[in-house]
């Protein structure tokens, strides 16, 4: 086999494998951590307390109304 039948596949394979490299670069840089401000909102448990206390009263309420129709009756 002459000399040039053997270059033309191994300049192939070259090419070849060569066009399938990658190379990349990361840079790190340092991390900043700044601090966390949080403000949390406790409408849920004055709300839940409002409840509560105003069920209360809508109970003696409901009670109350029902004596009285008891007597109109």
């Amino acid at each position: 086999m002459p000399l040039k039948h053997c270059i033309i596949p191994l300049v192939v394979a070259f090419m070849v494998s060569g066009g399938c490299s990658t190379s990349h670069e990361v840079e790190v840089k340092p991390v900043e951590i700044k601090p966390i401000h949080i403000t949390i909102d406790v409408n849920v448990k004055v709300q839940k307390a409002l409840d509560d206390f105003f069920g209360e009263i809508d109970a003696q309420e409901e009670k109350i109304m029902e004596e009285l129709e008891k007597e109109d009756e």
